[in-house]
């Protein structure tokens, strides 16, 4: 059940025959005690919403008299904040409300000398790479090529022609920043922008470098060394930090993300950290039972006991031979699954050999609803 509304004149802490003088000063007050970038309170955030929806319903005439008519119902918008139901409708985001309160000198003990330039750092690149089923088992190292942005070594990347320097930017003399005064219900501000023209870093290139053109990068190929863990699986990640394109003008690069595609194998199959195995057995080694040598992913083979009357299907589990565990000491097993295979033709001895065995084995009743060993080859005789 929504919680029931404060009056929002309490909220602001203004008679209900304020003016709107009042009632603006009491929501500057109010705004710059509660926003969210300044009061680190929890609360502070939904108070600041409620502050500033109780401003927006009474300093707008029509809805202040609908509001004291009707109360909350005549103003309650599909957006549950008032008209329209964005309680910063009139003031942008919390950040343009911040910087509306708080880029001038003076205001909160901030000024616009406090702002850092920041360095845009390079963009990240994504690189999909495939590796064979036992290289992303057993692990293995890579080498690819990946085409990016890099550091000019002919100027170290600050974009200047070797032998000359970079000049004070003309439209913010070197501080990286301009004011722009504002004009807003709580007075003239002054908010500090990056400059546009030498984009915050307060030189500008006077001569540009051959080689990058004046933007301290260049194109490259470059070849990495990506080492894959062993049992890594399918459509994973490697993050290589740094490797990405390089900034403009000596910012840091950003990262190289590698998506692991792991290739089909023609006899093995993975589930989680076990490797499955699919094992014909001949009509003979199912109903007479034998052991079989299993190949391994390991390259080797591993012997499996097959007991007489096995089902298709039995799986057989060969403990350790599985993929080793990512995060962890061990691997997991391997999973033999049977495939009983009945021929689609026999010879004449071998029909007479089955025959017999029939005969023997009398008819099974009543009849299964999945057919046996015996009933496939009651059907292949019969074929």
């Amino acid at each position: 059940m929504a919680a029931t509304k404060r009056d929002y004149y309490e909220v602001l802490g203004v008679v209900r025959t304020a003016t709107e003088d009042e009632i603006k000063k009491s929501f500057r007050a109010k705004a710059r005690q509660l926003h969210p970038d300044v009061n680190k309170d929890p609360d502070a955030e939904a108070r600041f919403k409620e502050v500033t929806e109780a401003y927006e319903v009474l300093i707008d005439t029509d809805k202040r008299a609908a509001y004291d008519r009707f109360g909350h119902a005549a103003v309650s918008g599909a957006g549950g904040a008032g008209y329209g139901g964005d309680p910063f409708g009139g003031f942008g985001n919390f950040s343009d409300l911040f910087e509306t309160f708080f880029s001038s000198a003076g205001v909160g003990g901030m000024s616009g000398q406090t702002m850092r330039r920041r360095q845009q750092r390079g963009s990240h690149l994504a690189y999909r790479l495939s590796v064979e089923f036992e290289e992303a088992v057993f692990g293995a190292e890579k080498e690819v090529e990946i085409p990016r942005m890099a550091m000019c070594t002919r100027c170290g990347a600050t974009g200047s022609e070797p032998g000359t320097q970079s000049q004070t930017c003309p439209n913010c003399q070197g501080r990286g920043e301009v004011r722009r005064s504002q004009q807003s219900i709580f007075g003239q501000f002054v908010s500090v922008v990056p400059c546009e023209r030498c984009e915050g870093e307060g030189k500008v290139v006077s001569t540009p470098c051959t080689a990058c053109r004046g933007e301290g990068r260049v194109r490259e190929t470059r070849k990495l060394a990506v080492k894959i863990p062993a049992g890594i699986d399918d459509g994973s990640q490697i993050r290589l930090a740094g490797e990405g394109e390089a900034g403009p003008r000596g910012a840091p690069s950003g990262d190289l993300y590698i998506e692991v595609n792991v290739k089909s194998h023609k006899l093995f199959k993975r589930d989680g950290n076990d490797i499955v195995l699919s094992l014909n057995l001949n009509i003979a080694q199912a109903a007479l039972g034998a052991e079989i040598q299993v190949p391994t992913v390991d390259g080797n083979t591993a012997p499996v006991k097959v007991p007489g009357g096995t089902q298709n299907g039995k799986v057989f589990r060969v403990k350790g031979m599985g993929v080793p565990y990512l995060r962890g000491s061990g691997r997991g097993d391997m999973l033999v699954e049977t495939n009983v295979q009945i021929p689609s033709s026999l010879t004449e001895e071998q029909k007479r050999l089955l025959r017999e065995l029939a005969r023997t084995l009398g008819d099974a009743t009543p009849e299964p609803t999945e057919k046996g060993l015996f009933g496939k080859i009651k059907d292949a005789l019969n074929g």
